[in-house]
Protein backbone atom coordinates (compact mmCIF):
# COMPACT_ATOMS: atom_id res chain seq x y z
CA UNK A 1 0.00 0.00 0.00
CA UNK A 2 2.22 2.59 0.50
CA UNK A 3 4.39 1.72 -2.61
CA UNK A 4 1.40 2.50 -4.05
CA UNK A 5 0.79 5.47 -2.79
CA UNK A 6 4.36 6.79 -3.51
CA UNK A 7 4.23 5.79 -7.13
CA UNK A 8 1.05 6.36 -8.38
CA UNK A 9 -1.34 7.99 -5.82
CA UNK A 10 1.53 10.82 -5.27
CA UNK A 11 2.65 11.58 -8.55
CA UNK A 12 -1.15 11.75 -9.90
CA UNK A 13 -2.53 14.20 -7.42
CA UNK A 14 0.47 16.10 -7.87
CA UNK A 15 -0.32 16.43 -11.53
CA UNK A 16 -4.07 16.43 -10.48
CA UNK A 17 -3.35 19.74 -8.81
CA UNK A 18 -0.62 20.98 -11.51
CA UNK A 19 -2.24 20.72 -14.86
CA UNK A 20 -6.22 21.12 -13.06
CA UNK A 21 -5.43 24.51 -10.72
CA UNK A 22 -1.65 25.80 -11.36
CA UNK A 23 -0.40 25.64 -15.15
CA UNK A 24 -1.47 28.35 -16.91
CA UNK A 25 -3.24 28.71 -20.48
CA UNK A 26 -0.90 28.71 -23.47
CA UNK A 27 -1.72 30.14 -26.60
CA UNK A 28 0.15 29.25 -29.46
CA UNK A 29 0.34 31.93 -32.51
CA UNK A 30 1.55 30.94 -35.93
CA UNK A 31 2.68 32.39 -38.83
CA UNK A 32 3.52 30.94 -42.38
CA UNK A 33 6.14 32.49 -45.11
CA UNK A 34 8.36 31.82 -47.77
CA UNK A 35 11.76 33.27 -48.38
CA UNK A 36 11.99 34.36 -51.98
CA UNK A 37 14.18 35.24 -54.62
CA UNK A 38 14.00 36.70 -58.18
CA UNK A 39 16.95 35.12 -59.65
CA UNK A 40 16.77 31.45 -58.67
CA UNK A 41 14.70 28.63 -60.15
CA UNK A 42 12.90 26.48 -58.02
CA UNK A 43 11.67 23.02 -58.85
CA UNK A 44 9.38 22.67 -55.90
CA UNK A 45 5.60 22.70 -56.26
CA UNK A 46 5.08 25.95 -54.89
CA UNK A 47 7.96 27.21 -56.73
CA UNK A 48 6.54 25.79 -59.54
CA UNK A 49 3.06 27.99 -58.29
CA UNK A 50 5.19 31.50 -57.75
CA UNK A 51 7.28 31.17 -60.95
CA UNK A 52 4.68 32.35 -62.70
CA UNK A 53 5.38 35.77 -61.67
CA UNK A 54 9.01 35.28 -62.39
CA UNK A 55 9.92 34.43 -58.88
CA UNK A 56 11.74 31.64 -56.79
CA UNK A 57 12.44 30.31 -53.53
CA UNK A 58 15.64 31.08 -51.48
CA UNK A 59 15.92 27.61 -49.74
CA UNK A 60 19.59 28.48 -48.36
CA UNK A 61 18.64 32.02 -47.40
CA UNK A 62 15.51 30.27 -45.64
CA UNK A 63 17.69 28.32 -43.30
CA UNK A 64 19.29 31.33 -42.62
CA UNK A 65 16.03 32.51 -40.93
CA UNK A 66 15.88 29.27 -39.09
CA UNK A 67 19.23 29.99 -37.28
CA UNK A 68 18.37 33.42 -36.80
CA UNK A 69 15.17 32.88 -35.08
CA UNK A 70 17.01 30.09 -32.57
CA UNK A 71 19.35 32.69 -32.21
CA UNK A 72 20.82 34.70 -29.45
CA UNK A 73 20.58 38.14 -31.36
CA UNK A 74 17.10 36.96 -31.92
CA UNK A 75 16.04 37.44 -28.63
CA UNK A 76 18.34 40.65 -28.08
CA UNK A 77 16.44 42.12 -31.10
CA UNK A 78 13.26 40.59 -30.00
CA UNK A 79 13.90 41.79 -26.43
CA UNK A 80 15.13 45.38 -27.40
CA UNK A 81 12.41 47.47 -25.16
CA UNK A 82 12.23 44.58 -22.61
CA UNK A 83 9.27 42.76 -24.04
CA UNK A 84 10.32 39.24 -23.81
CA UNK A 85 10.49 39.69 -20.41
CA UNK A 86 7.46 41.57 -19.60
CA UNK A 87 5.21 39.07 -21.33
CA UNK A 88 6.58 36.52 -19.51
CA UNK A 89 6.74 37.43 -15.94
CA UNK A 90 3.25 38.63 -16.01
CA UNK A 91 1.94 38.23 -12.48
CA UNK A 92 -1.31 36.11 -13.44
CA UNK A 93 1.16 33.70 -15.11
CA UNK A 94 1.85 30.53 -12.98
CA UNK A 95 4.17 30.95 -10.54
CA UNK A 96 5.72 27.47 -12.11
CA UNK A 97 5.46 28.41 -15.38
CA UNK A 98 6.32 32.10 -15.53
CA UNK A 99 10.64 33.44 -16.24
CA UNK A 100 10.50 35.33 -13.34
CA UNK A 101 10.07 32.74 -10.69
CA UNK A 102 12.43 31.34 -7.72
CA UNK A 103 12.46 27.98 -9.70
CA UNK A 104 15.37 29.70 -12.40
CA UNK A 105 17.62 32.27 -13.01
CA UNK A 106 16.98 35.72 -14.31
CA UNK A 107 20.29 36.22 -16.81
CA UNK A 108 20.59 36.22 -20.89
CA UNK A 109 21.60 32.55 -20.48
CA UNK A 110 18.58 31.68 -18.16
CA UNK A 111 15.89 34.09 -20.48
CA UNK A 112 17.60 32.26 -24.01
CA UNK A 113 17.31 29.02 -22.83
CA UNK A 114 13.14 30.04 -21.64
CA UNK A 115 12.94 31.86 -25.09
CA UNK A 116 13.86 28.61 -26.84
CA UNK A 117 11.22 26.58 -25.20
CA UNK A 118 8.39 29.24 -26.37
CA UNK A 119 9.39 30.22 -29.86
CA UNK A 120 9.77 26.68 -32.53
CA UNK A 121 10.71 27.51 -36.02
CA UNK A 122 11.06 24.83 -39.17
CA UNK A 123 11.57 24.41 -42.72
CA UNK A 124 10.00 22.15 -44.91
CA UNK A 125 12.28 21.74 -47.87
CA UNK A 126 9.34 19.93 -49.86
CA UNK A 127 7.41 22.81 -49.85
CA UNK A 128 9.94 25.77 -49.38
CA UNK A 129 7.14 27.02 -46.34
CA UNK A 130 8.86 28.07 -43.06
CA UNK A 131 6.67 27.61 -39.81
CA UNK A 132 7.44 30.07 -36.67
CA UNK A 133 5.27 29.54 -33.67
CA UNK A 134 5.45 31.33 -30.75
CA UNK A 135 3.79 30.11 -27.32
CA UNK A 136 2.71 33.04 -24.58
CA UNK A 137 0.58 32.96 -21.60
CA UNK A 138 -2.18 35.45 -23.43
CA UNK A 139 -3.55 36.02 -26.88
CA UNK A 140 -2.21 39.36 -27.34
CA UNK A 141 1.05 37.98 -26.36
CA UNK A 142 1.64 35.20 -28.64
CA UNK A 143 0.60 37.38 -31.75
CA UNK A 144 2.49 40.80 -30.44
CA UNK A 145 6.16 38.30 -30.22
CA UNK A 146 5.55 36.17 -33.21
CA UNK A 147 4.92 39.49 -35.47
CA UNK A 148 8.03 40.94 -34.15
CA UNK A 149 10.24 38.19 -34.69
CA UNK A 150 8.87 37.63 -38.41
CA UNK A 151 9.63 41.47 -38.42
CA UNK A 152 12.72 40.76 -37.66
CA UNK A 153 13.39 37.95 -40.18
CA UNK A 154 12.12 40.38 -43.06
CA UNK A 155 15.14 42.75 -41.82
CA UNK A 156 17.32 40.16 -41.78
CA UNK A 157 16.49 38.89 -45.11
CA UNK A 158 17.05 42.56 -46.42
CA UNK A 159 20.12 43.04 -45.14
CA UNK A 160 21.60 39.62 -46.66
CA UNK A 161 19.73 41.45 -50.15
CA UNK A 162 21.00 44.51 -49.36
CA UNK A 163 24.99 43.14 -48.46
CA UNK A 164 24.86 41.18 -51.67
CA UNK A 165 23.94 43.53 -54.02
CA UNK A 166 26.67 46.17 -52.51
CA UNK A 167 29.18 43.32 -52.77
CA UNK A 168 28.54 42.79 -56.16
CA UNK A 169 28.40 45.68 -57.39
CA UNK A 170 31.27 47.37 -55.71
CA UNK A 171 33.62 44.18 -56.61
CA UNK A 172 31.96 45.33 -60.41
CA UNK A 173 33.15 48.79 -59.65
CA UNK A 174 36.54 48.15 -58.54
CA UNK A 175 37.09 46.23 -61.84
CA UNK A 176 36.02 49.49 -63.77
CA UNK A 177 37.95 51.56 -61.41
CA UNK A 178 41.22 49.58 -61.96
CA UNK A 179 40.21 49.43 -65.97
CA UNK A 180 39.46 53.02 -66.40
CA UNK A 181 42.93 54.02 -64.65
CA UNK A 182 44.96 51.96 -66.84
CA UNK A 183 43.12 53.48 -69.96
CA UNK A 184 43.83 56.87 -68.57
CA UNK A 185 47.66 55.33 -68.28
CA UNK A 186 47.49 54.53 -71.55
CA UNK A 187 45.87 57.69 -73.31
CA UNK A 188 48.44 59.83 -70.85
CA UNK A 189 51.60 57.80 -72.19
CA UNK A 190 49.94 58.11 -76.09
CA UNK A 191 49.71 61.64 -75.99
CA UNK A 192 53.40 62.29 -74.42
CA UNK A 193 55.00 60.31 -77.24
CA UNK A 194 53.40 62.16 -79.77
CA UNK A 195 54.40 65.12 -78.26
CA UNK A 196 58.12 64.34 -77.67
CA UNK A 197 58.47 62.57 -81.22
CA UNK A 198 56.01 65.35 -83.07
CA UNK A 199 54.76 62.90 -84.87
CA UNK A 200 50.85 61.79 -84.51
CA UNK A 201 51.47 58.69 -86.71
CA UNK A 202 55.15 57.67 -87.23
CA UNK A 203 53.48 54.73 -90.00
CA UNK A 204 51.54 57.40 -91.62
CA UNK A 205 54.39 59.67 -91.61
CA UNK A 206 56.85 57.29 -92.92
CA UNK A 207 54.41 56.10 -95.94
CA UNK A 208 54.46 60.06 -96.73
CA UNK A 209 57.82 59.95 -96.79
CA UNK A 210 58.65 57.10 -98.82
CA UNK A 211 56.13 58.43 -101.62
CA UNK A 212 57.80 61.86 -101.37
CA UNK A 213 61.08 59.98 -101.81
CA UNK A 214 59.43 57.84 -104.94
CA UNK A 215 58.48 61.21 -106.23
CA UNK A 216 61.78 62.38 -105.91
CA UNK A 217 64.19 59.81 -107.34
CA UNK A 218 61.41 60.07 -110.76
CA UNK A 219 62.51 63.76 -110.52
CA UNK A 220 66.20 63.17 -110.23
CA UNK A 221 66.15 60.68 -113.01
CA UNK A 222 64.42 63.21 -115.23
CA UNK A 223 67.38 65.99 -114.04
CA UNK A 224 70.23 63.04 -115.21
CA UNK A 225 68.69 62.06 -118.51
CA UNK A 226 68.38 65.69 -119.09
CA UNK A 227 71.94 66.42 -117.89
CA UNK A 228 73.44 63.48 -120.42
CA UNK A 229 71.46 64.90 -123.25
CA UNK A 230 72.53 68.33 -122.57
CA UNK A 231 76.52 67.23 -122.17
CA UNK A 232 76.00 64.85 -125.28
CA UNK A 233 74.25 67.14 -127.85
CA UNK A 234 75.31 70.89 -126.67
CA UNK A 235 78.55 70.10 -123.87
CA UNK A 236 78.40 74.19 -123.56
CA UNK A 237 74.99 74.55 -122.79
CA UNK A 238 74.48 77.26 -120.21
CA UNK A 239 72.03 75.09 -118.81
CA UNK A 240 73.93 72.14 -117.24
CA UNK A 241 75.14 73.84 -113.95
CA UNK A 242 71.69 74.84 -113.29
CA UNK A 243 70.27 71.22 -113.86
CA UNK A 244 73.74 70.08 -111.61
CA UNK A 245 72.43 71.99 -108.68
CA UNK A 246 69.14 70.42 -109.29
CA UNK A 247 70.53 66.71 -108.96
CA UNK A 248 72.66 67.85 -106.38
CA UNK A 249 69.30 69.31 -104.63
CA UNK A 250 67.37 66.00 -105.32
CA UNK A 251 69.79 63.91 -103.93
CA UNK A 252 70.22 65.55 -100.49
CA UNK A 253 66.42 65.71 -100.39
CA UNK A 254 66.08 61.80 -101.00
CA UNK A 255 68.73 61.75 -98.27
CA UNK A 256 67.14 63.70 -95.33
CA UNK A 257 63.96 61.57 -96.46
CA UNK A 258 65.06 58.87 -96.41
CA UNK A 259 67.07 58.78 -93.14
CA UNK A 260 64.30 60.82 -91.77
CA UNK A 261 62.48 57.32 -92.56
CA UNK A 262 64.77 54.68 -91.69
CA UNK A 263 68.23 53.76 -90.60
CA UNK A 264 68.55 56.01 -87.88
CA UNK A 265 67.79 55.52 -83.92
CA UNK A 266 65.80 59.01 -84.25
CA UNK A 267 63.94 57.55 -87.24
CA UNK A 268 59.78 57.19 -88.20
CA UNK A 269 60.51 53.22 -88.33
CA UNK A 270 62.22 53.05 -85.24
CA UNK A 271 59.52 55.38 -83.19
CA UNK A 272 57.13 53.34 -84.96
CA UNK A 273 57.63 50.34 -83.10
CA UNK A 274 57.07 52.22 -79.53
CA UNK A 275 54.10 54.07 -81.28
CA UNK A 276 52.81 50.52 -81.92
CA UNK A 277 53.20 49.07 -78.53
CA UNK A 278 51.69 52.33 -76.71
CA UNK A 279 48.77 51.96 -79.42
CA UNK A 280 48.19 48.77 -78.37
CA UNK A 281 48.16 49.24 -75.09
CA UNK A 282 45.67 51.78 -75.50
CA UNK A 283 43.01 49.87 -77.34
CA UNK A 284 43.52 46.91 -74.92
CA UNK A 285 43.16 49.27 -71.87
CA UNK A 286 39.78 50.71 -73.92
CA UNK A 287 38.81 46.72 -74.91
CA UNK A 288 39.47 46.39 -70.86
CA UNK A 289 37.57 49.26 -69.77
CA UNK A 290 34.24 48.81 -71.93
CA UNK A 291 34.48 44.89 -70.59
CA UNK A 292 34.64 46.38 -67.20
CA UNK A 293 31.52 48.68 -67.62
CA UNK A 294 29.64 46.12 -69.42
CA UNK A 295 30.19 43.51 -66.52
CA UNK A 296 29.26 46.48 -64.07
CA UNK A 297 25.96 47.29 -65.72
CA UNK A 298 25.42 43.08 -65.46
CA UNK A 299 26.14 42.96 -62.02
CA UNK A 300 23.47 45.97 -61.19
CA UNK A 301 21.04 44.57 -63.74
CA UNK A 302 21.62 41.22 -61.84
CA UNK A 303 21.48 43.09 -58.17
CA UNK A 304 18.16 44.56 -59.28
CA UNK A 305 16.16 40.94 -60.32
CA UNK A 306 18.17 38.88 -57.92
CA UNK A 307 17.10 40.69 -54.48
CA UNK A 308 15.39 38.36 -52.12
CA UNK A 309 12.74 39.02 -49.62
CA UNK A 310 10.33 37.00 -47.43
CA UNK A 311 6.64 36.89 -48.68
CA UNK A 312 4.14 36.10 -45.98
CA UNK A 313 1.36 33.35 -46.75
CA UNK A 314 0.15 33.85 -42.80
CA UNK A 315 0.15 36.35 -40.84
CA UNK A 316 0.93 35.43 -37.32
CA UNK A 317 -2.79 34.49 -35.82
CA UNK A 318 -4.55 35.97 -32.91
CA UNK A 319 -5.39 32.48 -31.05
CA UNK A 320 -8.91 32.30 -29.39
CA UNK A 321 -8.34 28.96 -27.54
CA UNK A 322 -5.13 27.87 -25.54
CA UNK A 323 -3.94 24.75 -27.06
CA UNK A 324 -1.76 24.06 -23.93
CA UNK A 325 -1.84 22.49 -21.45
CA UNK A 326 -4.05 19.32 -22.42
CA UNK A 327 -5.04 19.10 -18.71
CA UNK A 328 -6.70 15.66 -19.02
CA UNK A 329 -4.46 13.90 -21.11
CA UNK A 330 -1.53 14.84 -19.02
CA UNK A 331 -3.01 14.07 -16.08
CA UNK A 332 -4.19 10.55 -17.60
CA UNK A 333 -0.22 10.45 -19.24
CA UNK A 334 0.81 10.84 -15.46
CA UNK A 335 -1.56 7.92 -14.00
CA UNK A 336 -0.79 5.47 -16.90
CA UNK A 337 3.11 6.02 -16.22
CA UNK A 338 2.68 5.44 -12.82
CA UNK A 339 0.79 2.28 -12.74
CA UNK A 340 3.53 1.19 -15.09
CA UNK A 341 6.17 1.95 -12.39
CA UNK A 342 3.96 0.25 -9.80
CA UNK A 343 3.96 -2.76 -11.75
CA UNK A 344 7.61 -3.04 -12.51
CA UNK A 345 8.60 -2.13 -9.05
CA UNK A 346 5.72 -4.90 -7.35
CA UNK A 347 7.13 -7.42 -10.56
CA UNK A 348 10.80 -7.11 -9.08
CA UNK A 349 10.24 -7.81 -5.17
CA UNK A 350 8.01 -10.46 -5.92
CA UNK A 351 10.72 -11.98 -7.91
CA UNK A 352 13.60 -11.15 -5.30
CA UNK A 353 11.57 -12.42 -2.37
CA UNK A 354 10.48 -15.64 -4.59
CA UNK A 355 14.56 -15.69 -5.04
CA UNK A 356 14.80 -15.75 -1.45
CA UNK A 357 12.19 -18.65 -1.09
Amino acid sequence: MPLFLATVALPTSLATIYFGLLASDVYVSESRFVVRSSGKPSASPLGAILGGSGLSNASGDSYAVVDYVESRNALADSNRDGLVRKIYSRSDISLFDRFDSPFRGESLEHLYEYFGNKVAIEFDASTQVTTMTVKAYTPEDARQLNERLLQSSEQLINRLSERGRIDAIQSAQAQVDKARTAARNATVALAEFRNSSGVIDPEKQAEINLQMVSKLQDALISERAQLAQLQLYTPRNPQIPAVRTRIKTLQQEIAQLAGNTAGTPRSLSAAAARYQQLQFDAEFAGKQLATALAALQEAEGDARRKQIFVERIAAPNLPDYPLEPRRIRSILATLVLSLLLWGVIVTLIAGIREHRD
